[in-house]
Formats: C-alpha cells, sequence, structure tokens
C-alpha cells in the first residue's frame, strides 16, 4: 500500500511513517497542507492519513479541495479536536474516518484496514493477488503457494505485491527500487539481487515450476 503522510509534527510523523514502513507500505511525507495537496493531486495513493492542524492550507480545506477535485482517495483525518462537532465535521468535509490525538499505532493501522476494505467493497481494487498456485492476501498479508503458507518479511510482502501487480511483465531494477524501496537513485549495492534470492526460495524451492524468473539484461518477470 502506498500511503501519503501529512502531517507537521517531526515526532508523530516519524512515528507514524515508521510503523507504516515497518508494516511494509510505501510511505511519502509532506510538512504541510500545501505540499500535501500538491502529492495528492500529482500522484497517486492508496490513502492518505492527513492532520488537520496543518501551516499553509489546514486539513480540512486540503480535503474539500480533493474531493471537489474528484479525488475519493481512502482519506484517515488526525486531530487533537475530538469533540462530536469537530468529528462531524471532518466526516462531512469527505474523511472516511477519524482518529483523535493521542493514538495507539495499532488502532491507526486497523483503522486504516477498514477504510481500505470499505473503499473496495465495490470491487474496484481486488484484495488479493493470484498467480498460477501463488496467492497473496492484500488484507490479512497471508501469502501461500497451493496448500502451503509463506511466510514473509514486509519488505518480502512489498516486493512480492509489486511483482504480482506486474504479473508476466518485465520489472526492471529500477522499477523495482522505486517502488518497493523508494529509491529515486541507484544505491549501487545488492539489495535487489539478495531480496529476490530469498523471496525465490520461499516461493519456487520444492515446486516442479518456478514462478520468479530472471530476464538477462532487463530485469524480473512473475509468471508461468
Amino acid at each position: 500500500m502506498r500511503v501519503l503522510l501529512v502531517e507537521d509534527d517531526p515526532h508523530t510523523a516519524g512515528f507514524i511513517a515508521k510503523g507504516l514502513r515497518e508494516d511494509g507500505h510505501s510511505v511519502d511525507h509532506a510538512g504541510n497542507g500545501k505540499d500535501g495537496l500538491f502529492l495528492a493531486t500529482t500522484e497517486s495513493y492508496d490513502a492518505v492519513v492527513l492532520d488537520r492542524m496543518l501551516p499553509g492550507l489546514d486539513g480540512l480545506t486540503l480535503l474539500q479541495t480533493l474531493r471537489g477535485a474528484g479525488n475519493r482517495t481512502p482519506v484517515l483525518l488526525l486531530t487533537a479536536l475530538g469533540e462530536v462537532d469537530h468529528r462531524v465535521e471532518g466526516l462531512r468535509a469527505g474523511a472516511d474516518d477519524y482518529l483523535v490525538k493521542p493514538f495507539a499505532y495499532a488502532e491507526l493501522s486497523a483503522r486504516l484496514d477498514s477504510i481500505l476494505r470499505r473503499g473496495n467493497a465495490g470491487g474496484s481494487e481486488p484484495t488479493r493477488l493470484r498467480v498460477a498456485d501463488l496467492e497473496l492476501d492484500l488484507l490479512s498479508r497471508e501469502a501461500r503457494r497451493g496448500d502451503k503458507r509463506i511466510e514473509l518479511q514486509p519488505r518480502e510482502f512489498r516486493l512480492l505485491e509489486y511483482l504480482m501487480r506486474q504479473a508476466e511483465r518485465v520489472v526492471t531494477r529500477t522499477m523495482l527500487l522505486e517502488a518497493v524501496w523508494d529509491y529515486h537513485f541507484d544505491p549501487q549495492t545488492n539489495v535487489i539481487d539478495v531480496h529476490i534470492s530469498r523471496l525465490r526460495q520461499k516461493i519456487d524451492q520444492g515446486y516442479p515450476r518456478p514462478l520468479l524468473h530472471t530476464v538477462r539484461g532487463a530485469g524480473y518477470r512473475l509468471g508461468v
């Protein structure tokens, strides 16, 4: 899942971003409303975590601008204002859910999952990815090949999810660095090779038909 976090408090932003990344999500952060609006309207996100009180452009105005432009990305609104009137105001502005500070990260994560499930109820986005007998459940974050459950680390899950979304297509190292590691430069390391090797052992070892293929001089392909 790719998440936009719009939060001006460095401590809170760091706390949320760390938790999301440990859960295997990709996170872009904006420290003010104007930067948040720019990212939300120029990039594609699965969800937005939006602080209500922001410098430059407040969260409610940002949210109303997005909804007015037809942007339906699920939004979880954060605020220190916990009165009923404030919650109603945020929901009427277009928020999908509302979380009052201070909060536990586990609750934030659960609420994000909930608004994504509601958004997926119409079937616009799959909650399971399948390639041959390999299946990835995006809600429970479980991977299986046939009857066997595959234990994946968060980064491995992100890597496999990306490869499955691009099934039967060749993905380059640059594409993987940007989509899975949030790198927009080549770090000159073997990080991709190491993770591909580990992932291949987990999803292909012991099966007669490999699914993860190396395309020499081009990249990798997941498929039959």
